[in-house]
């Protein structure tokens, strides 16, 4: 098997055509769990604002502990891309199998927080104690599927690492279907099953990132990529493995948890304003989720690409081919800002809410959109520094971001009490400040004496 496996060339191209070979199973398997966000929100919004605001400020306290397994899920990334670049195949297993220990381990730690922690905080920033109490709830059943999503996520990096992304769309396929099959029949109680309300989309949650989970990894052996990669020749703990995968991964870890956690201050703040303000942002991020997958998957493969091309030894074709990966990446943010902008109602509509609630949610619609299109190549820089290797370099990036925007939310939406629409605005300042620092750091080319 290890002649088989040094047979394999798992170096990428520069071409379009590998750049969206890459992008586009990357954006289905990003495309779905927006889309399973959205289906929880949409039959939550039948229950009525309060659950719908609700919805929202439960949805990114999950989405801080994603983000840490996404910023976990990046590192193992660049770091299987290198091995592949480099052609060290055998190398690939062990750090998967490190990377399965360490999330595993932060799964655990999320739990714990959310029971004993989570409650201190909500209590001292959520004003209405109704909404508290559903936030704890919902919170204390959704935090078991974290396990679950971890693996699916450490299973999507060696899939895209290795140049297999095609592969991502089964896995969420399964968690796509079950998971509107479950939020239909377990928040209303369709089909003999007990009616569970709010807290239903939460269990139906749980049991789709299971699912996923599941095929993904019937996907891995039915592919025998288990022994392609030597998987579970490494089943045990690796100093030198776990603590390269710490090292590159702690600062993405805190830079993905810094962004989320200032988005979830951002969601108090706006519960502040009332429930309206609330269920119209939690609108914003469904739609800003769901069309933002695109720009994702083109970050994912700057990552990857970049990564990859480096341990190739091509150092001096990176800014190349970020540009390219930005060619299509803003090309496509522009042509769906332009859609939402011209029909706007269509989008707003799905929540089946009323005329007043889509006429106050067309100009912060109007603000996500352009926000989408600076976020588009901005993203793409961003993931290039990562997969260079310097991930520090983004932590400092996501802290002087992240610094601005917290400021100007809290200045906008609390100390001056504007609407919602400027608070929104605060994406476009995010986002010129990543893209403005990411571009200089590659530009300088600092990063070409970085080893991973």
């Amino acid at each position: 098997m290890a002649t088989a496996s040094n047979n394999i060339d798992l170096r990428v191209s520069l071409s379009y055509s590998q750049i969206i070979t890459i992008a586009l199973p990357i954006s289905a398997s990003l495309l779905v769990p927006q889309i399973n966000f959205i289906t929880n929100n949409i039959f939550l919004s039948g229950l009525g604002e309060k659950e719908l605001g609700a919805a929202g400020i439960t949805g990114v306290f999950y989405l801080i502990f994603g983000g840490i397994g996404f910023g976990l899920n990046n590192a193992l990334q660049a770091l299987i891309s290198r091995r592949a670049g480099e052609n060290r195949i055998n190398d690939i297993g062990k750090i998967f199998s490190q990377g399965i220990f360490i999330a595993l381990g932060i799964a655990a730690m999320g739990i714990a927080i959310t029971y004993f922690l989570a409650p201190v905080i909500f209590r001292h920033t959520i004003h209405s104690q109704e909404t508290y109490e559903m936030c704890i709830e919902f919170l204390r059943i959704r935090i078991w599927g974290l396990p679950f999503l971890y693996l699916y996520q450490m299973r999507n990096a060696l899939l895209v690492g290795t140049n297999n992304s095609r592969y991502l769309i089964i896995g969420t396929l399964a968690e796509a279907v079950s998971n509107i099959f479950l939020d239909y029949t377990l928040i209303y109680g369709h089909w003999g099953f007990p009616v569970l309300g709010f807290n239903g989309a939460a269990i139906a949650s749980i049991i789709a990132e299971f699912l996923g989970m599941f095929v993904v990894f019937a996907v891995i052996h039915a592919k025998k990529f288990h022994k392609t990669f030597h998987l579970y020749n490494h089943f045990h703990i690796d100093k030198p493995s776990a603590n390269l995968i710490l090292v590159q991964a702690s600062p993405l870890i805190l830079q993905y948890a810094i962004s989320i956690i200032s988005w979830e201050f951002f969601y108090i703040l706006i519960e502040h304003h009332g429930q309206r303000d609330l269920a119209i942002s939690n609108t914003m991020r469904n739609i800003f989720g769901f069309f933002g997958v695109f720009t994702w998957a083109f970050a994912a493969t700057s990552n990857t690409m970049v990564s990859n091309i480096i341990g190739q030894g091509l150092k001096e074709k990176v800014i190349p081919l970020i540009n390219k990966i930005v060619h299509i990446s803003t090309g496509l943010a522009i042509l769906i800002c332009i859609f939402l902008n011209l029909f706007p109602e269509l989008f707003l509509s799905i929540y089946g809410r009323d005329e007043v609630f889509i006429q106050s949610a067309i100009p912060v619609l109007r603000v996500v959109s352009t926000a989408l299109i600076i976020m588009s190549f901005s993203t793409v820089w961003l993931n290039a520094v990562t997969g260079t290797g310097n991930t520090l370099v983004n932590l400092s990036i996501e802290f002087i971001a992240i610094t601005a925007y917290t400021i100007y939310t809290w200045l906008v939406l609390e100390k001056f009490n504007m609407p919602i629409t400027w608070g929104w605005a605060s994406e476009w300042l995010y986002w010129i400040i990543m893209f403005t620092f990411s571009w200089l750091y590659i530009k300088s080319g600092r990063w070409k004496s970085k080893t991973i």
